[in-house]
């Protein structure tokens, strides 16, 4: 995956300074931010701690936390050069209708060269959806992620999950990296549900209709900067959950439909 747009990689970043002074290694950070963990696991990787040092990857909320607490500095300092030229490139642009949201939603999905993420459980669009198995199916280094926040709500994305597990195997490393990620937040109440779209190059978060109460079909759009910003939020989400990554596993996943189950 590229890096991001927001500025040339620091080799000396507060962050790798910070963990120098304590002549850790990155798989110490990784342990201790587990230690501070509830459940002792965080989903933190030493290559995950490499990327936030290098300003090729963001640290979340949470994470930058429990990082100004292990190196007792305030995140300004810490993650000033996360942060760096976000505003100037976030791009943002307002999308209101249906027509106009689903265009972006696919413009995101058809321009991703290196990395896709979905989150959420609500999609039904099964034009959105077929377009997502469609570059799948032409880019087999896509890298993709889909992160649900409690079952699906509609059984066109459960369909939609088993098609993309019959396309792609993800315990396949023949190019090298895992290529489909599927995961499944299950506190809710924690971890309230978001939703988006979001690649290397654009990324789209619904909003509440701007022309109807009933329905959310607006949207905003976002420019590289952030778009980065949101991959890495997928990505994060993605290690916070627990994977659901065979067939049995989406096949037994309730769907939510109307305030009534159904599988």
């Amino acid at each position: 995956m590229p890096r991001r747009p927001s500025g040339p990689v620091d080799e000396s970043s507060p962050l790798r300074r910070a963990r120098l002074a304590r002549n850790w290694t990155l798989e110490d950070v990784a342990e201790e931010i587990d230690l501070r963990t509830p459940g002792g696991h965080s989903g933190v990787t030493p290559s995950m701690v490499s990327g936030w040092e290098l300003g090729r990857h963001t640290t979340s909320i949470g994470h930058r936390k429990t990082l100004c607490e292990i190196y007792e500095q305030p995140p300004d300092v810490l993650f000033a050069h996360q942060d760096r030229g976000l505003p100037a490139g976030a791009g943002l642009r307002l999308v209101a209708g249906f027509a106009e949201l689903q265009r972006a939603m696919l413009a995101t999905v058809s321009g991703a060269r290196h990395c896709l993420v979905a989150l959420g459980s609500r999609s039904r669009d099964a034009r959105y959806l077929g377009a997502i198995e469609e570059v799948l199916a032409q880019r087999p280094g896509l890298v993709c992620y889909r992160v649900l926040f409690g079952p699906p709500r509609h059984q066109v994305l459960k369909d939609h999950l088993l098609r993309l597990l019959e396309q792609r195997d993800p315990a396949d490393r023949s190019l090298g990296v895992k290529t489909l990620h599927i995961g499944l937040v299950e506190d809710t109440d924690s971890s309230p549900e978001r939703f988006f779209c979001a690649s290397e190059e654009m990324a789209v978060v619904p909003i509440p209709s701007l022309t109807s109460h009933e329905a959310f079909d607006s949207g905003v759009v976002f420019g590289p900067a952030a778009a980065a910003r949101l991959v890495d939020h997928g990505r994060q989400a993605y290690a916070a959950a627990r994977r659901i990554e065979t067939l049995a596993e989406i096949r037994d996943l309730r769907v939510i439909r109307d305030g009534r189950t159904s599988t």
